[in-house]
């Protein structure tokens, strides 16, 4: 078996901009129903409906091994980095999880959380 990502939109036309243009990733279907993207052989699935209320949790995240450098991208492209008061963040919008890994959050156009993680090396 093989996992596929979901999330929602109600603005399925800056959806396609955020995924392709901002993630990268590559768009495999528009229909009425859903916005497909490929990245790194696995799948997104942006189902289009006509309104959203999103989940204030993660909805979905990716791994990376260097989140620098993948917030740096990010960044540069307009995204917008959130800081949770209930976690230590220090001067970064990247935390570091008592087990090393490194972890930041983003939303996309309708406000779904996305994340990205950088584990820490083997122990």
């Amino acid at each position: 078996m093989e996992a596929i990502q979901f999330v929602a939109t109600a603005l399925p036309n800056d959806s396609l901009e955020f995924y392709r243009d901002i993630m990268g990733f590559t768009l495999t279907e528009n229909s009425p129903f859903a916005l497909a993207f490929e990245h790194d052989g696995a799948m997104l699935r942006v189902q289009k409906v006509e309104s959203l209320q999103p989940h204030p949790f993660t909805a979905t995240g990716w791994k990376v091994d260097d989140i620098a450098a993948e917030c740096a991208q990010l960044a540069v492209r307009g995204v917008n980095f959130e800081r949770y008061d209930f976690l230590q963040m220090g001067d970064s919008e990247v935390w570091s999880a008592p087990d090393g890994a490194k972890i930041c959050w983003f939303k996309d156009p309708d406000g779904n959380v996305l994340s990205l993680t950088q584990f820490a090396e083997n122990k």
